[in-house]
């Protein structure tokens, strides 16, 4: 079980957990911008509860500023096509994830639908997380019908914004003319109150860019989440911090860092150490990082051990002590660029 939570936390019989405001590192997913929600089929709680007992933390969900609640941990579809992506979700369903994430732009969404039907697991129990690509900002309402078509699905939970850039369908190469993300924004707004996604989001936005959207009078709807590229070589910590501030939640793809990460090398001596010292594999010591930094974590593997092992979560935590360690590695690195689009997107003013 996890350590005592050193502050007081009111704990509803509806089975809401809210954290404290303190700046600090805290226990695993009490972080200062979200509140949690277990899962209510594995842990109940009563007025009476003690605080000496808190949930497995693969069953605990943030809860959005729209009310619902993303599970924490979720299963990245990103380069894994064809059957591999079915066999993938039917594997991670089985290993209990709750939450698939997939992307138009992926061209797997048709294989992750045939996954979440084959799994025997019901849709209402999972969270399922599709993008808009790039390619159709001037037609959201399209796009969205098309993905859905793919996935076999009434609605979506969550429905992201993938890059903050309107390409050329034609010549990606090439702005939209006479369109700007904030625009198309404007249009995701109006998603929710039509029944088919419950949650829109943001992707690969960073500050100068999140300043732009926010400010903008036609911004009515603050983004339920934020999802970058985060992992000890790219923390991002003043985007994550501000994004908390506004109370946008923040999902971490390439939490691993990818397969040209220097984490995974084998040559990173604060992570090779915390591996040793925890008796834990590399990628757990990492996506214990990422939600203990207060944000849910997409893991991606193919490989049905894998899948299991990165869920292999609960029981054990990171000290402050050693999520400050893994916090100061040395260098940069980012697995994801933006250099295929017609303008800049990323900063580097996110650290």
């Amino acid at each position: 079980m996890w350590s005592v939570l050193s502050h007081e936390l009111d704990i509803y019989s509806s089975f809401i957990i809210h954290s404290s405001i303190e700046e600090r590192c805290l226990p695993p997913l009490c972080y200062p911008s979200s509140t949690m929600t277990t899962n209510t089929e594995s842990v109940e709680y009563g007025l009476d509860t003690q605080l000496e007992y808190t949930p497995e933390r693969t069953q605990l969900r943030f809860k959005l500023n729209t009310g619902n609640a993303i599970p924490a941990v979720g299963c990245g579809t990103w380069h894994v096509k064809g059957d591999a992506a079915t066999e993938q979700v039917k594997a991670a369903l089985a290993a209990g994830y709750r939450h698939i994430d997939t992307a138009f732009a992926y061209g797997n969404e048709k294989e992750v639908g045939a996954g979440i039907k084959a799994s025997g697991v019901e849709r209402k129990d999972i969270w399922l997380t599709t993008k808009l690509d790039h390619r159709a900002h001037h037609r959201v309402e399209e796009a969205l019908e098309e993905s859905l078509q793919n996935l076999g699905v009434d609605y979506v939970d969550l429905y992201l914004m993938h890059w903050p850039c309107a390409t050329d369908p034609v010549d990606t190469s090439k702005h939209l003319p006479d369109w700007d993300f904030v625009k198309t924004w404007e249009v995701m707004q109006r998603l929710p109150s039509t029944g088919k996604v419950k949650n829109i989001g943001i992707c690969n936005v960073q500050l100068v860019n999140l300043d732009k959207l926010l400010s903008h009078p036609s911004c009515k709807v603050i983004p339920a989440v934020n999802q970058i590229e985060l992992h000890p070589n790219h923390p991002s910590t003043k985007l994550v911090n501000v994004c908390k501030s506004k109370g946008i939640h923040v999902t971490a793809y390439s939490v691993l860092g990818s397969e040209k990460s220097p984490l995974l090398s084998g040559k990173d001596e604060t992570l090779n150490k915390l591996v040793e010292d925890k008796g834990k594999t590399a990628a757990q010591i990492l996506l214990s990082w990422g939600l203990q930094r207060g944000t849910s974590v997409l893991p991606r593997s193919t490989k049905p051990d894998r899948l299991r092992s990165n869920f292999d979560l609960n029981g054990w935590e990171l000290t402050e002590d050693e999520m400050k360690q893994l916090s100061a590695v040395k260098g940069r690195f980012k697995a994801c660029g933006d250099g295929f689009l017609p303008v800049r997107v990323f900063f580097d003013d996110d650290e």
